[in-house]
């Protein structure tokens, strides 16, 4: 793993009482990367959000953020980080103006100043800059949250599931605007429980139970997935199921939308072999208009996997 970067973790360790938050994290993010944290809630992102920003301690380990110590430097990073936690942590009562006046207040600088670069992300709420923002909806909510952690022109910004519980079209506006932003140079760490928002990281760690599983981008982590892969469709589902289930050479059987991922044991048969035994079994018990298909693993079917679902996935943490 590299030293250097604008974040790096070495070892990190945090509990609270009995429960283990982190454990041995390592990692490194590059200047100018747009970097994922990946995982279901309970798997530590928060924890480690919040002790880049200063916010907690850890146990053990070291931690550097634009290359200070997050215990020993904590001001100054405090100073050149914009992080946007998971809640909504504006003032209600203040309006969208006057949430970013004070925001940029506290860093000793104004909205004039920052504009330029809040622009693209505060022109979509600028009309209603008069509106309390505990009125907005969730994508403006959003939206004046991120514009809050950018109006002091930070160098780092750090965003801790800034999508949750925001309908589709906002989801997706807002992945747009990070573009953006990293186009311009700045760093990202953004954590996210959503597949389809890892893959539009340039890397992402897998996390789970307080563990980094993998580090890579997307592409590759699927290729962590060590059998070959199928989309099942058919109906009815409830029966699909339970007979991909059934057959004595399946290894994992999960439902994606309106297929079935279906791995199979026989690594050294070729897929095409696999496709045809599995629609032929299927066929035998009375499933008609089956259709099996070979597919690409994705980031979530090696994660599954890195879960300990399906067995014999190698974890590696690449620098």
């Amino acid at each position: 793993m590299s030293d250097t970067g604008p974040v790096v973790l070495h070892e990190v360790r945090k509990t609270f009482g009995a429960t283990v938050a982190l454990e041995s994290v390592s990692l490194t993010v590059r200047p100018g990367e747009l970097f994922g944290l990946v995982g279901p809630d309970g798997g530590g992102k928060t924890t480690l959000f919040r002790i880049l920003a200063t916010l907690l301690v850890p146990d053990s380990g070291t931690a550097t953020v634009l290359g200070r110590d997050v215990v020993r430097d904590l001001w100054d990073i405090r100073s050149r980080v914009g992080y946007m936690p998971g809640r909504f942590s504006l003032y209600p009562d203040l309006s969208v103006e006057e949430n970013l006046r004070f925001f940029a207040s506290v860093f000793g600088t104004s909205l004039e100043r920052g504009y330029d670069l809040i622009k693209p992300i505060y022109q979509q709420i600028e009309p209603f800059r008069d509106r309390r923002a505990g009125q907005l909806s969730g994508g403006m909510k959003q939206k004046l949250a991120l514009s809050c952690a950018l109006v002091h022109r930070p160098d780092l910004l750090l965003l801790d599931e800034p999508t949750t519980g925001v309908d589709a079209v906002s989801r997706r506006e807002f992945w747009d605007l990070l573009d953006t932003l990293q186009a311009s140079g700045l760093t990202i760490v953004v954590s996210t429980p959503y597949m389809d928002e890892a893959d539009r990281c340039d890397r992402v760690a897998l996390m789970q139970q307080g563990r980094v599983l993998a580090i890579d981008a997307p592409s590759a982590i699927g290729a962590l997935f060590p059998r070959p892969l199928f989309a099942v469709r058919g109906r009815p589902r409830t029966a699909l199921l339970d007979a991909l289930r059934a057959l004595p050479t399946a290894a994992s059987v999960h439902p994606f939308g309106e297929a079935f991922h279906y791995s199979d044991t026989r690594t050294a048969l070729a897929p095409a072999q696999i496709a045809q035994d599995v629609l032929d079994a299927l066929r035998a018990r009375n499933l008609d208009g089956v259709d099996v298909t070979t597919i690409a693993p994705g980031i979530e079917d090696a994660f599954m996997a890195l879960m300990g679902d399906a067995p014999g996935v190698p974890v590696g943490v690449p620098a």
